[in-house]
């Protein structure tokens, strides 16, 4: 008979969810996490349905599976899941008095990173070319690379260069991508049990901090030598002075500051990177399919611009598919501190609630053929991602990861140039890719070798035709706006696409979109689609006009 875990005080009306069998006594089902995540949270699913609990030696995680009890997870109030409480781990990470050791407050406003605004996003793609020219620059007309440690490098260098700003960039070592992962192998699924274990793994994770607070600390150094002038986000951040004059951020709060971006801004992507190239190999009609669109779209010589990766539907669809197969965060965390309630069960306080995106994401319910990869899931009229809360590689609602966008944008900035200029090919045998799931943050697992060789001139093998096919007839019938103001973050792409009907207004402490035209004309449609189309977080969607006069 499988051990029982600890009483669990019910703190108010409801059944508390059922358990997942064969936990170890003391440890719980955390070997089983270490060992094979994704099956441990699929045999959740299986064995107890829509919401059962296992356990990582002394926490109860209860994990929801399913559209509907996802959307009451992401929906539920902050008072009431507490993100920063379900990562202790992440502490000695990014240090005292940042991220989830900071006020809710002070984690509001460092989501509020203005170059993730959409005015900023249309200047980023041009520095990720400059990065991507950088990177390549080598190669020669053939050779080896492992994507995930040239991803890595690469992302880590277009994240700090967009996010914090590009001179801040160029004083960043050689080798800081490994750090960065150092840096990772600290979120081994033991620092649950204390992230201070003396392992050699957390070891490394200190040692790694230890050496980036000494490069932030240097490149101020180096900076108060100069006359030059510096303006990027962090030297902001190491002048800024409290009344007293006392320096309102030190040294290690803002290398943990940069810590934190580079964990949200680089890793996703660089995992994402690696996956998108690798399925695109294994999958050569569509690695076609993208390819000739690229020739098609840039044949007219034009510049790698914000603009023009809009217009990128193939490659938009590869890398979605990519990002439901293949997400690199697998399981999203929240501390219940008041009594979380749902379809008649009660999780108490105390409890660690969660939803997975590995499992969300293959769920056939929602993704039909779901082990299968099909790009073609997201083309017009059937778009399987418009499922808010199924499909979640970035998360859902108030929650859902503010650099989506960015991410989005990023990629497709990438493979445009990559995919332009070389081709590329398997370096091992295909079964021989795939997770490395020794850490809570999900990599590639290494060696994943792959080799290239610089293209000849483009000859696509398809014409525009694959490109129009994506396209939509603007539906000249009367429609009205509606807006779910629980999801807008207040990116303001809206109001980039459509300044007529929309605008972006603060409402409490947030901001928010605000609709000008409730009842645009048809001719302002196609602009209104786009923004509904592009809206980061799902906020926006067009209604008929009878629905729209029911609301």
């Amino acid at each position: 008979m499988a051990a029982q875990p600890d009483p669990i005080p019910t703190q108010s009306k409801g059944a508390l969810p059922p358990r997942l069998s064969r936990a170890i006594p003391g440890l719980g089902h955390l070997l089983e996490l270490r060992r094979d995540p994704i099956s441990l949270m699929r045999r959740v699913r299986s064995e107890c349905g829509e919401i059962g609990t296992f356990r990582l030696a002394g926490h109860h995680v209860t994990l929801v599976t399913g559209a509907e009890a996802q959307e009451a997870f992401f929906r539920a109030p902050d008072d009431q899941l507490d993100q920063a409480a379900a990562y202790p781990f992440m502490k000695p990470i990014f240090g005292e008095g940042v991220v989830f050791d900071a006020s809710p407050e002070q984690r509001k406003q460092a989501m509020r990173n203005q170059s993730l605004r959409d005015q900023f996003m249309r200047g980023h793609a041009e520095r990720i070319a400059e990065e991507v020219d950088r990177m390549t620059a080598g190669w020669g007309d053939a050779g080896e690379i492992d994507a995930m440690s040239f991803f890595a490098e690469l992302t880590l260098y277009t994240s700090s260069a967009c996010l914090i700003g590009p001179q801040f960039r160029e004083e960043l070592g050689a080798d800081v991508a490994e750090l960065f992962m150092d840096l990772e192998r600290g979120t081994d699924a033991l620092a649950y049990v204390n992230p201070y274990l003396p392992i050699p793994a957390l070891r490394a994770r200190d040692r790694a901090r230890r050496e980036l607070v000494k490069r932030v600390e240097g490149i101020f150094e180096r900076r108060a030598k100069t006359d030059e002038k510096y303006t990027d986000l962090f030297q902001i951040l190491h002048t800024l002075r409290d009344k007293n004059g006392v320096r309102r951020y030190s040294d290690d709060q803002i290398t943990g500051m940069f810590i934190s971006m580079m964990f949200a801004g680089h890793h996703t992507t660089s995992v994402v990177s690696s996956w998108a190239l690798l399925d695109l190999l294994l999958n050569p009609s569509w690695l076609q399919k993208v390819t000739d669109e690229l020739d098609e779209l840039f044949a007219d010589g034009r510049d790698v611009s914000f603009q023009a990766l809009r217009e990128i539907p193939q490659l938009e669809c590869a890398l979605k598919e990519t990002l439901r197969l293949h997400p690199p965060l697998i399981i999203l965390m929240r501390k219940v501190t008041k009594p979380w309630h749902y379809n008649g069960w009660t999780v108490p306080v105390g409890h660690l609630l969660a939803a997975s995106p590995s499992v969300s994401n293959r769920m056939p319910e929602h993704f039909p053929h779901a082990e299968s990869y099909l790009p073609e899931r997201y083309a017009p009229g059937r778009e399987e991602d418009r499922q808010s809360f199924a499909w979640i590689p970035f998360g859902a609602g108030r929650h859902r990861c503010v650099g989506a966008s960015f991410a989005m944008m990023q990629l497709k900035a990438i493979f445009s140039i990559l995919l332009r200029r070389y081709d590329f090919e398997l370096a091992q045998p295909a079964e021989s890719y795939g997770n490395d799931f020794s850490k809570m943050v999900v990599a590639v697992k290494q060696p994943c070798l792959v080799r290239y060789r610089k293209r000849t001139a483009a000859t696509p093998s398809v014409q525009s035709a694959h490109i129009q096919e994506m396209e939509t007839e603007t539906d000249a019938a009367p429609y009205g706006i509606k807006v779910d103001l629980d999801l807008c973050q207040g990116h303001a792409v809206c109001l980039g696409e459509a300044p007529e009907v929309f605008d972006i207004e603060r409402i409490g402490d947030e901001d928010k979109v605000v609709v000008l035209e409730e009842r645009p004309s048809a001719t302002l449609r196609r602009k209104v689609e786009h923004a509904v189309k592009h809206c980061p977080t799902r906020a926006l969607s067009i209604a008929s006009l009878g629905d729209a006069d029911q609301e």
